[in-house]
């Protein structure tokens, strides 16, 4: 049996200063995209997995979490919210996506 991986991409508010897509990465492999104000539903073996989302050179940090079996296991995503981020992410392009459980 197989387990549920549910990720929703939306921000505190409506403002997000990257609108573009962003590239699901599961276990170091592409897996979709996601737009604005979407949740994209992905199945997963259970076991630990890896989770990261990409838009060109921004990053999320790497997520691990583990699959149960029939599990329903929940992320959100989103783009930067804070002009200091915004920035800060122009330098350090690793913070320029947030990715929580």
């Amino acid at each position: 049996m197989s387990s549920i991986l549910t990720l929703e991409r939306a921000a505190t508010g409506a403002m997000e200063l990257r609108r573009s897509s962003f590239e699901i990465i599961l276990d170091g492999k592409p897996a979709g995209s996601i737009e604005r104000h979407q949740t994209v539903e992905l199945q997963v073996e259970p076991g630990p997995h890896t989770l990261q989302v990409k838009a060109g050179r921004y990053s999320s940090p790497t997520r691990n979490f583990d699959a149960a079996d029939g599990a329903n296991i929940s992320f959100r995503c989103n783009g930067a919210i804070l002009w200091p981020q915004y920035i800060a992410s122009l330098f350090v392009p690793t913070i320029g996506l947030r990715l929580h459980q």
